[in-house]
């Protein structure tokens, strides 16, 4: 039996609502273990002086949980 822990992170890329995805699950990887799946949740973007700057996903990561 298993069981799994589900946090949720915020990406940012200047290009795509997928590279801000991808960073964050890529950046979770790097502090936490045994990631298991990433749902995206929300997209937004970030705007500045009417441009938009940024754009941003909301992902829920879940990964084993370890005693």
């Amino acid at each position: 039996m298993s069981v799994y822990k589900i946090i949720e992170l915020v990406g940012s890329s200047p290009t795509s609502w997928e590279d801000a995805a991808k960073l964050a699950v890529e950046t979770a990887s790097q502090s936490l273990k045994d990631l298991r799946v990433a749902e995206v949740k929300e997209l937004d973007l970030k705007i500045e002086n009417g441009k938009v700057t940024a754009y941003r996903a909301k992902v829920s990561v879940s990964f084993k949980y370890e005693k």
